[in-house]
């Protein structure tokens, strides 16, 4: 039977680059690790090897480098906007244009008071200590026409160490947890949004404020929800989002349940009152859903692990 050509793309994985913007004696970081993939007119290098319209991935990650000189790094969605820009209007056989972006955060070191007897300690502004908690992340797709931006954020752990509850669960006779009317909820978030600026017309969010505000409302409604389940938490992490940020239409995460068991301290002549709990890694509950404003369509793709 005769084949065809599908959907194909190409293009340089996982460049990392780091951007240091001197003010002076204060220093500023930008650590990127951005992909990028290009689609378009390639048929013939797939059926005959003809590289005519091909831009080589060498290329793809020397751009990378040299537009975080020409452009800066303000923000990740915003580098990600001049690649993907540059690619699909400067090569024709380019229609398409995705750009990835993990950004790992920095901290500055907190020196010694001014009078301390280390010299010069208050004007140390150059050290930094890498933030252990999540990693921002940003896709961004553009046509030619019209743009997607998808942000978001994976290993943000949370933990209430009350407030939650579990109980009034179907149970058969595989069934052999105990209801919890006070339990330890805790997860590792990974969530992606939406932005409903999609054209160059549309005045263009504050990435970096965005983020930040994003971030806040989660992490709020995370620790303000007296939850019956971790899927009504999600929920209301979501619509915390949505009802704040009119930049943004959809909202989806994926939370997995780190279960938190009490000890049984009993053998020991012990009464655990909630106190001593050993923490399980694997097997983990795992709890997706899109949160979205009214009216939209989901777009981000059920499955993060491919976004």
């Amino acid at each position: 039977m005769p084949t065809i050509l599908g959907q194909n793309q190409y293009g340089k994985a996982e460049n990392r680059v780091v951007k240091i913007t001197r003010d002076g004696a204060t220093h500023h970081i930008k650590d990127l690790n951005v992909s990028v993939a290009l689609s378009g007119d390639m048929e013939e290098v797939h059926y005959s090897g003809s590289n005519a319209n091909v831009l080589p991935t060498d290329t793809t990650k020397n751009t990378v480098f040299a537009f975080a000189k020409e452009h800066g790094i303000e923000s990740a969605e915003q580098f990600g906007i001049h690649l993907a820009r540059h690619f699909v209007t400067s090569q024709p056989a380019i229609h398409r244009a995705r750009i990835r972006i993990e950004e790992y955060a920095w901290e500055r070191i907190e020196t010694s008071d001014a009078n301390s007897k280390f010299i010069g300690a208050d004007e140390v502004k150059h050290s930094f200590v890498r933030k252990g908690q999540e990693t921002r992340l940003a896709q961004i797709t553009y046509d030619g026409s019209s743009w997607e931006v998808v942000s978001g954020l994976k290993d943000l752990t949370v933990m209430n160490s009350t407030n939650s509850e579990f109980w009034g669960y179907v149970k058969d006779k595989y069934t052999t947890l105990r209801e919890a009317h006070d339990r330890i909820l805790a997860t590792s978030v990974s969530g992606r949004w939406r932005f409903n600026w999609t054209d160059d017309g549309q005045r263009m969010p504050n990435w970096e404020k965005s983020y930040e505000q994003v971030r806040k409302h989660m992490l709020q409604a995370f620790a303000e929800t007296y939850s019956l389940s971790l899927q009504q938490t999600l929920y209301q992490m979501g619509a915390r989002i949505i009802d704040n940020r009119a930049e943004i239409d959809e909202v989806r995460f994926s939370l997995p349940n780190s279960h938190h068991f009490l000890v049984d301290l009993e053998p020991f002549g012990l009464k655990n009152d909630n106190e001593v709990y050993f923490a399980a890694d694997r097997p983990y509950g795992l709890i997706e859903a899109t949160v979205l404003r009214d009216g939209c369509e989901p777009r981000i793709p059920v499955d993060l692990t491919n976004l």
